[in-house]
C-alpha cells in the first residue's frame, strides 16, 4: 500500500489579494517566515516516510514558477507538478489522472493554504482510511449553529442545529485511491461539482469517518490568518526550543 498526496494550488486567491490591497501572487506563494506557504505545506508532508508521492495542481502559467521554487528549496524527489482546472475539483481530478497506482492505495487531499498541518494529524488520517476506505480531518463546532433560510430582505432562521451533530471540515481528506476515483468519475458524469472531496465521496455512497483536528491547521485566505499563522509558527518553534 502506498500513500499519495495531491494539493490543489490552482487558486487565485481574491480574498486575499482584496484584503492586501496590491497582492500579485496567489495565495498558495505568499510568505510565511520568508518562505511560500506551498512549501511550508509540502515539507510536512515530505517529512513523514510513508509518502510515496505528492501531485500539487497548478495553473498553466504558475507551472515554472514553482518548478523555480522547488529547485530553490532543495526539493527534487516525489513531487510531481500537475496543471490545474478552473475549479478545485477539476484540479482534482487533473491530479489523480496522474496517479499511477493500486485501487487499494491510499490518496490524501490537503489545502496547499493550511501549511501548519502536523505529521501526528496526516498519521491518525492515513489510520482511518485504512480502517474505513474514507475519513477527513474535522473540528467539533463551536458556535451555535442556525438553520436559515435566504430571503429578499436577508436570512431567517428555521432552526438551530445541536452542535454535537455538526463538525467544521478540514484538510487532509483522505480515501482508498479506487473509491475516489469512482467517486469523482459518477460527479463528472452527472456534471456534479461538491465543495470538497469529501462531498463528492459521500454522494457516491462512501461513508466517511472523521478524525480530529487541530486549530493550527488553519486555511490561510486573508491577511489575518497569514498573522495567525505566524503566531502559531512561532509557538511551535519555542516548544522545539
Amino acid at each position: 500500500m502506498r500513500v499519495y498526496v495531491i494539493l490543489p494550488a490552482a487558486g487565485l486567491g481574491t480574498r486575499m489579494a482584496a484584503g492586501a490591497g496590491s497582492s500579485p501572487a496567489p495565495k498558495q506563494f505568499l510568505e510565511l517566515r520568508g518562505t511560500p506557504i506551498l512549501i511550508h505545506t509540502l515539507r510536512a508532508f515530505l517529512d513523514l516516510p510513508a509518502i510515496a508521492g505528492i501531485f500539487v495542481a497548478v495553473r498553466k502559467p504558475e507551472i515554472p514558477r514553482l518548478e523555480a521554487l522547488l529547485d530553490a528549496h532543495r526539493i527534487a524527489t516525489k513531487v510531481t507538478i500537475v496543471e490545474g482546472g478552473d475549479t478545485r475539483q477539476l484540479s482534482v481530478a487533473n491530479a489523480l489522472a496522474a496517479i499511477h497506482g493500486d485501487d487499494d492505495d491510499i490518496v490524501l487531499v490537503h489545502d496547499s493554504v493550511r501549511p501548519l498541518i502536523d505529521a501526528a494529524v496526516i498519521s491518525r488520517t492515513i489510520e482511518a482510511v485504512e480502517r474505513h476506505g474514507a475519513a477527513i480531518v474535522a473540528l467539533p463546532a463551536v458556535d451555535t449553529i442556525k438553520q436559515v433560510e435566504r430571503t429578499a430582505h436577508g436570512a431567517i432562521i428555521t432552526s438551530t442545529i445541536p452542535r454535537e451533530y455538526v463538525v467544521q471540515a478540514q484538510t487532509p481528506q483522505g480515501f482508498r485511491l479506487g473509491l475516489l476515483k469512482r467517486a469523482f468519475r459518477e460527479a463528472a458524469v452527472d456534471g456534479f461539482v461538491g465543495t470538497d472531496e469529501s462531498s463528492v465521496a459521500e454522494r457516491a455512497g462512501i461513508e466517511v469517518a472523521v478524525v480530529p483536528g487541530t486549530v493550527e491547521n488553519l486555511k490561510i485566505t486573508q491577511q489575518s490568518d497569514l498573522d495567525l499563522a505566524e503566531f502559531f509558527l512561532t509557538q511551535r518553534e519555542k516548544g522545539r526550543g
